[in-house]
């Protein structure tokens, strides 16, 4: 009897992993999937800080500590954002956006530099950085503009020009930080949002080719962006200069092979490679959990990534605009910000100084992406409250016209 009961409990919590349930007003697959990145990032940065952190503070967990207090503060706010309706947010998208644009300028001008970039406002025990808020303030703020002006965006030039406008004046406030990797990840963001409003195709390829060619030069007006171009097509040729942190990073992947080394067994993480539990987890991830265990963590990511893509396309047809675009917006967001970290870490494309999307080491990152969860959870939410609302008064109507009948 005992037996039956663990095994009826245990087909049930598989059945809410892996159904949606269209019962429930959220998608539980969502949730689950966002915890599981957020606990591997906790192991993760556990392992991969130990080394930094006995140099810096002395006692092995301090990174370790901060991302849980960290994920705990995420999930609370997520919970919070949770209960805000998204018509709230389009409403205030703009406000939202002006006071991201004093928080960038401000970091200019108060912020405090780590590694050559002054990316970090200090508020005290807080450190903010603002970079991560544009990401989600300018999504709204694309979201709200589709909504208003889609029509526009298909037929009128002027149109589709406007959301650059202010994509330009963010980039170039990112830029001056300097922050190439985000202004990028914007990028990519608003071009995919702004196709799946309809924009035309010349449209679209005359944007993408300016983009690149923006990309390019400014790479070649930067001497340090030159060298890591160089240094990611050739890193063994200056394997202890430019070339080191890739160097580095390569040699994790290969000691871990297929399987790893096993968790806590890395050995690029004792201060060989620099960033080891922000920019480069991806690497100390293939070092000890192997292949397999990078390839597992990326299938969570785009299973996250597919879902919210699959929940704009419903919001979408169902009318719900803003919601449709704004999960639209999230999935590239995630899936570009992904593709770059570990392409990064990798050796497939230069290092772009980009976080893992909720696992690797970061207060603002782990916070915003939580909120975009949120947000990505809220927007299926609306969903199945419209379509079961809609559905409950069919059903009235048949009946009554039964009546009639």
């Amino acid at each position: 009897m005992r037996m039956n009961e663990l095994r009826l409990k245990y087909q049930s919590l598989l059945r809410d992993f892996f159904d949606s349930s269209p019962k429930a007003l959220y998608d539980r697959q969502i949730l689950w999937l966002s915890l599981g990145l957020m606990l591997a990032g906790v192991v993760m940065v556990s392992s991969a800080s130990i080394s930094v952190s006995m140099r810096l503070e002395d006692q092995p967990f301090y990174f370790a500590i901060r991302q849980a207090e960290y994920l705990v503060i995420g999930i609370f706010v997520a919970a919070i954002v949770l209960q805000i309706p998204l018509s709230r947010w389009q409403q205030f998208s703009v406000p939202l956006l002006f006071i991201t644009l004093g928080l960038l300028i401000a970091v200019l001008l108060f912020g405090y530099s780590v590694n050559g970039a002054a990316r970090w406002l200090s508020f005290g025990i807080i450190n903010i950085q603002p970079a991560e808020i544009a990401k989600l303030s300018l999504l709204l703020f694309i979201s709200g503009y589709l909504v208003r002006r889609q029509g526009e965006v298909r037929e009128s030039a002027r149109a589709f020009l406007k959301p650059l406008f202010v994509l330009v004046l963010i980039s170039g406030l990112l830029l001056a930080q300097p922050d190439l990797g985000s202004a990028v990840v914007m990028f990519v963001t608003t071009v995919g949002m702004l196709f799946i409003a309809g924009a035309k195709l010349w449209q679209f390829g005359a944007l993408l080719g300016a983009g690149l060619g923006l990309v390019g030069f400014l790479i070649m007006t930067e001497p340090y962006r030159v060298r890591r171009v160089t240094s990611f097509l050739d890193p063994w040729e200056d394997p202890f200069g430019s070339g080191y942190q890739l160097t580095q990073s390569l040699m994790a992947f290969a000691r871990g092979d297929w399987w790893g080394q096993g968790l806590g067994n890395s050995i690029q993480k004792l201060e060989y490679l620099p960033e080891a539990h922000t920019d480069f987890v991806a690497a100390v991830l293939a070092e000890e959990l192997g292949l397999m265990g990078l390839a597992a963590l990326l299938v969570m990511i785009f299973s996250l990534v597919f879902k919210a893509l699959f929940i704009g396309k419903k919001c979408l047809e169902s009318n719900l605009l803003f919601a449709g675009f704004l999960a639209f917006g999230i999935g590239f967001w995630f899936a570009f910000q992904t593709l770059v970290n570990v392409g990064a870490a990798a050796g497939i494309i230069p290092t772009k100084g980009l976080t893992l999307p909720l696992v690797s080491y970061g207060g603002s990152s782990l916070l915003i992406m939580s909120v975009a969860v949120a947000l990505l959870l809220r927007s299926d939410y609306e969903y199945r409250l419209a379509t079961s609302q809609a559905h409950q008064r069919n059903m009235t109507n048949d009946k009554k016209r039964r009546k009639k009948e």
